[in-house]
């Protein structure tokens, strides 16, 4: 199978990841060759909030992940700002797929996919005027201190409280949570910290967030991080 990790990383759905065992058969699976796919639904499968196909396209069959949509077997689909992702693991499905296609179905209007808004490529919807209390004991930072003081705070662990402005789970095994807090600024991105957990949030949520501070994290497929807190605990202050 090829490797098509040269498609620029657009978006990725928020949220998208299918299904059960590739159809019973042994025909390879073809990435597509570029940032629109088009294709026959073949399968159709519902997790939580995404959708995956198995689509028909003119180079064979491939996987696809979007936005939770009623689609029909037998439909012509296309997907926009589609990238690849290697071995993505499902949790859900408890499947790991050796490729698979993330965008936007087209004519939906859905929302910017999981790996743009984890690239970074997605700014953070606009959640308004934010001020939370900077967290209290030992380690305690900033949103902006922990971007600005990244790699003298490498590997050391931190406390910091902020909003969850963004939210995308069960991405790659963890679930993906930017939290700001009204320190720092959008011009500098230091405004802003992405942060992993194996602990659920909700979109508007107050938390304080405790993990370790990486610099420079690469997941693989284009996923690069200067600075994220990572493996982190969330304890909620008020909703």
């Amino acid at each position: 199978m090829k490797n098509f990790r040269t498609l620029s990383l657009c978006l990725l759905i928020s949220g998208s990841f299918t299904t059960a065992a590739l159809a019973a058969g042994n025909s390879p699976m073809a990435a597509p060759t570029s940032s629109v796919v088009t294709g026959e639904v073949l399968e159709v499968k519902d997790v939580d909030s995404y959708t995956y196909l198995r689509l028909k396209t003119s180079q064979g069959e491939t996987w696809a992940a979007v936005n939770k949509s009623v689609v029909k077997k037998g439909a012509k689909v296309s997907i926009e700002n589609a990238t690849v992702m290697d071995n993505f693991e499902s949790k859900t499905l408890k499947k790991t797929f050796p490729t698979i296609v993330f965008g936007n179905l087209a004519g939906t209007g859905a929302a910017k996919d999981a790996a743009s808004a984890h690239a970074g490529l997605n700014k953070p919807a606009d959640a308004g005027p934010i001020k939370v209390a900077k967290a209290s004991g030992a380690n305690a930072h900033t949103v902006a201190e922990v971007v600005n003081k990244a790699a003298a705070l490498k590997d050391k662990p931190v406390q910091v409280s902020g909003k969850v402005v963004k939210y995308n789970a069960g991405i790659m095994g963890k679930n993906w949570i930017h939290l700001q807090d009204g320190s720092g600024t959008a011009a500098d991105n230091s405004n802003d910290v992405l942060v992993t957990s194996a602990a659920p949030a909700k979109l508007g949520d107050v938390v304080t967030a405790s993990g370790v501070v990486r610099n420079n994290k690469d997941f693989g497929a284009g996923y690069t991080y200067k600075v994220l807190i990572e493996d982190a605990t969330l304890k909620t202050i008020n909703k």
